[in-house]
């Protein structure tokens, strides 16, 4: 079920005022009920992958928590282990044959083994990431092993994020199941106004910039270096309001139900560098890669001292890429992160040094405008079809500059620039993205719904019904999924 669909407006509220009709004792099982009815609306018959990789890691943490510690490092592994074999089956299988395939077809032989006609079953990488923090964090001591099934299949399967996320940890999120949860206004205010503003990010912004950027990447060798460009610079921000338009809406939903999920982004193009960036964006996942992969690899290379910094950077962000997708062109995008990463940390104070100089002004745009250019071109890898496409993309914009130069000697630079574009969805977007950036500009200087319910009632009311129907009116509804909806 999608969140931009008329189905999901009918199943949220009815699903919430259940929630508080019943007694607290039965709202697990609504809120499971309602879970897997809300997956098994994609493919029914992938709820059962669930099921089974939520019984190993339920039995698994009572295990791992009542044995000693030999006995309980051979549970986590089979956990871990368990959940990794579902991933890189359904995920991973075809992937791993079609290089197969590849190597076998250098030597000349005519062995080609055959491929499986399986779909990858919606938000798998997420709730397999999720399932595993509960046994890490078992296994760690950090969180007790839920002896309630029911309690411990809504922690994987709450619906709100079950799909594409936040991930959360289990002490994070558990206990709020097991809480006696009462009706809050200020709750229900705060949510439908959170899950407005993400259904605005994804329907209006994120699926009308579609329309510019699924033709372009689907046929690059159509257009031009400057609509090419174009086509990368609006995808950043596609990718954006796509994702954070679902958390704000899963963060949202979950609230009115009294349950608080983690932010996931935090204005991540008013970064200053890669690294801060990945502090901002998809919060959920990287803080998961640095505690489970990052930390435990530099403390086992501590010996190599700044070099163990490298060594986990690179690993983490190989691995990272290769989580967004069965696809070399993801795993690149990771090792060009890693190695600005890399880069950052070594240069961090010849930097500091070498542009010190500049007005603190000038040194922010500048290193906002770079990081933004630098995280647009590694999406050109997310984004791009294949590796073939993908490339060319990047060869072909490296010559924006020329043909500027060249429409500006023959005086058709607005010609150049959009003669295989539609002028009419160029404006608009752009207007959208300025408006988002302000709002989200604003917004971290004070918050703008405080100065909402601060206004008379007429005043709020005028701008709730202003917002709805800017909403209704330009948004796509039940068309696109979630772009994350992939992994």
């Amino acid at each position: 079920m999608l969140f931009n669909s008329f189905e999901f407006l009918l199943f949220f509220p009815i699903v919430t005022i259940l929630f508080f009709l019943l007694p607290h004792k039965f709202r697990w099982i609504l809120l499971l009920a309602a879970s897997c009815y809300f997956y098994m609306a994609f493919v029914p018959i992938y709820i059962l992958i669930l099921f089974f990789t939520i019984i190993i890691d339920y039995f698994a943490g009572i295990l791992i928590e009542n044995s000693d510690e030999k006995h309980r490092r051979n549970f986590l592994i089979l956990s871990i282990v368990a959940n990794v074999s579902v991933l890189v089956f359904f995920k991973y299988y075809n992937f791993f044959l079609e290089n197969i395939n590849t190597i076998l077809s250098w030597n000349h032989s005519t062995t080609i083994i055959p491929y499986l006609k399986i779909i990858l079953p919606i938000g798998l990488s997420f709730h397999t990431f999720q399932a595993m923090s509960y046994t890490i964090e078992v296994y760690r001591g950090n969180q007790k092993a839920e002896r309630h099934f029911g309690i411990y299949s809504l922690y994987v399967m709450f619906y709100p994020q079950l799909v594409a996320g936040p991930i959360e940890r289990p002490q994070n999120i558990l206990h709020q199941f097991h809480e006696e949860k009462r009706f809050s206004y200020s709750n229900l205010m705060s949510g439908i106004k959170l899950m407005a503003w993400g259904l605005f990010k994804k329907a209006v912004i994120a699926d009308r910039l579609a329309v510019i950027t699924d033709p372009i990447f689907n046929n690059p060798h159509s257009y031009s270096s400057l609509s090419l460009g174009i086509g990368v610079f609006f995808f950043a921000w596609q990718i954006y309001c796509d994702f954070s338009g679902y958390s704000d809406i899963a963060i949202g939903s979950a609230r009115i139900l009294g349950i608080k999920l983690m932010i996931n982004f935090d204005r991540p193009f008013a970064s200053k560098n890669v690294t801060e960036f990945w502090r901002r964006w998809h919060i959920s996942l990287t803080t998961w890669f640095y505690d489970y992969v990052f930390n435990p690899l530099i403390y086992n290379l501590r010996k190599y001292g700044k070099i163990s910094i490298a060594i986990g950077l690179f690993i983490t962000f190989f691995l990272s890429g290769f989580w967004h997708g069965a696809g070399w062109k993801f795993v690149i995008a990771g090792i060009l992160n890693a190695m600005a990463l890399i880069f950052e940390y070594f240069t961090k104070d010849f930097r500091s040094k070498l542009f010190g100089f500049l007005p603190k002004t000038i040194k922010s745009f500048m290193s906002k405008f770079f990081t933004l250019s630098f995280v647009s071109f590694t999406w050109i890898f997310f984004r791009a079809n294949n590796i073939k496409d993908a490339f060319y993309i990047t060869n072909k914009i490296g010559g924006i500059f020329s043909e500027i130069i060249n429409s500006i000697h023959n005086r058709k630079l607005l010609k150049v620039y959009f003669k295989d574009l539609h002028f009419g969805f160029i404006v608009p977007a752009l207007l959208l993205i300025i408006l988002l950036e302000f709002i989200q500009f604003y917004q971290g200087r004070k918050n703008i719904i405080d100065i909402i319910n601060k206004q008379p009632l007429v005043v709020r009311w005028l701008i709730y019904i202003l917002f709805f129907f800017l909403l209704f009116l330009a948004g796509e509804f039940g068309k696109k999924e979630f772009i994350y909806f992939q992994f």
